[in-house]
């Protein structure tokens, strides 16, 4: 199989999309502030499941995967903090936040997994 054929990274990369979407909005004086800094965190995320998924050792694979997990609560710590700047909308958050909530689920069944099957 492929990366690209992992439910978890096509989400990701969807997700990733949408933060870049967003951030197009957002106020060009936050360009190198939090613009660049959700746009990093979020496309770290299926960066890093694709690079897990290239790993051999499952140590190797679980550790990339840990490093996604890590950038996603970045992304989702930018929108909370996006929406109380003023540059997210409340229904954006809230699909936003959702969608941060089944890459968190989804990602620790993977780590779950690994956990079970050492």
């Amino acid at each position: 199989t492929r990366f690209e054929d992992m439910p978890v990274w096509q989400d990701a990369i969807d997700f990733a999309v949408a933060i870049y979407e967003l951030t197009k909005t957002m106020p060009t004086s936050e360009k190198y502030g939090i613009t660049s800094q959700i746009q990093r965190s979020a496309s770290s995320i299926s960066a890093n499941i694709a690079e897990g998924f290239g790993r051999k050792s499952q140590n190797d694979r679980a550790h990339f995967y840990k490093i996604a997990y890590g950038s996603l609560l970045e992304t989702k710590n930018c929108i909370y903090l996006c929406k109380r700047l003023g540059y997210v909308q409340i229904e954006d958050e809230v699909r936003l936040i959702a969608t941060c909530e089944n890459l968190q689920n989804q990602i620790n069944a993977i780590l779950r997994y690994f956990k079970n099957h050492d």
